[in-house]
């Protein structure tokens, strides 16, 4: 039994592990066991073109084609080119950011965060909107639905910057850019403010036409593909868009599943939000409530992809004016700060199906560092806090192993008397089992409980922008990255090894190597996680190993005393 026992661990492990890499899969993500196929990125500086599901390149002097409400049969209708020539650049700086505008359609092609520095070069800004030879992820809008033949200004067409002021120093920076064409004139007013990622963003559109038009504005973010640069290639979190309404909830769409026409999104609503995520940062534009907006994604190139809304501003009177306000989020994945922003913008920190557990732990943990005031300690008091809370599921697990240890001769002995008999031996260990109060699989369902909280801990620890360039003692300066000198994950096969030399030793000496192999294994992917999760598994393992000797050496005690 006690072989069983082990062998229903190991299947249940192993289980999970392949259930978790389907899941990355169906995710869009990379299989665990090497690296997806991928068509080749191609030259991303070319201008792209092409509308919805469309992979057509168009000229950069193309007239974009026109937009409007969805056909009666659901279609979306034709909407501009992605990606535009560079020309004149504008560059804005701010406490947290340096931006680059292209004048051309007054594009945001380049975002340098300054409050975060590159994982490859700390020296520098991570640089997270960027249209260059290493990438493209822009933020573009545009005015769409002129008349045949005609053309309202979108991201193709030439803006003039209105604004003077180019560095903050006060408390706000408005930025504006004016572009005209086909009788009508757009004003983009960006207004940052200081200490926010939160840009509030104007588009007032005129009417110089002595005709009443129909115009409709988009908001639309391109970017190709590839991960970020710094993608551990031992874990992968989600790359890609997502949208957000009361109706369809929180849905994320793999770029694969979008260049296969496979999406499954909400196309209409009048709530919520979209975004194009990626680990610990994200864009998002939050639409003006309450307007009734469509949306549409489409693969615009090689490997090139755009998410946008597309919403009706009404009938516009000869020389009328109409502003369309929306919120447009550059930046870190800061949960409290997204929550503020929008209902369920927060949800881009994304935990899975254990969001449910995950959240609350996160909750904790932040209530946590607020008194502690440092993310690697605060690891450590919420691991004891978590262990305390199973204190009793686990001693339940501990004082069932403690029995099996100490039983393990006299099933050794079984072994020796009943031989290759292994029906007279079964029946012998049933009968012990039975005397001795012992449950060999009693020590199963405390584990089991306890796994959808390890694994939503797990995604918190991984998820949270928080951890990204935090520091925690001595060489460990950074709780994201690896251990830069190995000792955590060390430390963590060193307790492995304890807790198995703890535990049962298994009957046949085959499954005792392989016990004595997974500490090697599972120490050595450690190695290559953040520091952050190491650490909460050394926490955790010194814990129980605490805890099963205590159990292990009570019960040894009781034992050795005579029977009364």
């Amino acid at each position: 039994m006690d072989i069983r026992r082990t062998i229903l661990l190991m299947i249940f492990a192993f289980s999970l592990f392949l259930l978790w890499n389907n899941w990355q899969l169906h995710q869009g993500g990379t299989s665990l066991f090497g690296p997806t196929v991928t068509t080749p990125a191609g030259d991303r500086s070319q201008p792209m073109g092409g509308g919805t599901g469309s992979s057509a390149t168009a000229s950069p002097t193309a007239v974009p084609a026109a937009v409007s409400e969805p056909s009666s049969s659901g279609a979306m209708p034709s909407a501009p080119p992605a990606i535009a020539p560079a020309t004149e650049t504008v560059e804005i700086t701010t406490d947290v950011y340096r931006l680059v505008f292209d004048l051309n359609g007054a594009q945001l092609i380049r975002a340098e965060l300054l409050k975060f520095p590159s994982k490859n070069d700390p020296s520098k800004p991570t640089v997270f909107l960027q249209q260059d030879a290493e990438g493209t992820y822009v933020v573009q809008t545009g005015v769409v639905g002129a008349p045949e033949g005609k053309s309202y200004p979108t991201h193709l067409t030439p803006f003039k910057l209105a604004s003077t002021e180019k560095n903050m120093t006060g408390e706000t920076l408005p930025v504006q850019f004016v572009g005209e064409s086909g009788g009508v004139r757009v004003t983009k007013t960006f207004n940052l403010r200081r200490n926010s990622y939160a840009i509030e963003v104007t588009h007032t559109v005129e009417n110089l036409t002595d005709q009443m038009i129909s115009p409709s504005l988009y908001l639309q973010m391109t970017r190709d593909s590839e991960d970020p640069k710094d993608t551990s290639s031992f874990y992968h979190t989600f790359t890609g868009p997502a949208i957000y309404s009361e109706e369809g909830k929180f849905q994320k769409v793999s770029f694969s599943d979008i260049g296969d026409r496979k999406g499954d999104y909400i196309k209409s609503a009048d709530n919520g939000w979209f975004a194009m995520i990626q680990h610990y940062f994200v864009t998002a534009w939050v639409p003006p409530q309450g307007a009734v907006r469509t949306y549409d994604m489409a693969s615009v190139g090689v490997e090139l992809f755009a998410v946008r809304s597309i919403e009706a501003v009404g009938q516009l009177l000869p020389q009328a004016v109409v502003d369309i306000r929306s919120t447009l989020w550059v930046g870190p994945q800061d949960q409290n700060s997204l929550e503020a922003i929008a209902p369920g913008l927060d949800l881009v920190v994304d935990y899975g199906w254990l969001t449910i557990i995950a959240k609350p732990l996160f909750g904790l943990m932040t209530w946590l560092h607020t008194y502690i005031g440092n993310w690697g300690w605060t690891i450590v008091v919420l691991t004891i806090l978590i262990k305390l809370v199973f204190y009793p599921l686990s001693a339940a697990s501990y004082r069932s192993m403690a029995k099996m240890k100490l039983v393990a001769p006299r099933l050794k002995a079984l072994k020796e008397k009943f031989g290759d008999d292994r029906q007279k031996m079964n029946t012998a260990m049933m009968e012990m089992y039975r005397t001795e109060k012992i449950n060999p699989l009693g020590g199963c369902l405390p584990v089991v409980v306890q796994i959808p909280v390890f694994i939503s801990l797990y995604w918190v620890l991984l998820a949270s922008v928080e951890m990204r360039g935090a520091p925690w003692v001595l060489w460990v300066d950074d709780l994201s990255a690896s251990d830069p000198l190995f000792l955590l994950p060390a430390i963590m096969m060193a307790t492995m090894f304890l807790q198995i030399k703890l535990n049962p030793t298994p009957p046949d000496p085959m499954q005792a190597k392989v016990m004595l192999l997974m500490p090697l294994v599972f120490g050595g992917m450690m190695f290559f996680f953040p520091a952050g999760l190491v650490l909460y598994w050394c926490v955790n393992n010194i814990l129980s190993i605490a805890q099963q000797w205590h159990i292990t050496r009570k019960m040894a005690k009781v034992a050795a005393e005579p029977h009364r």
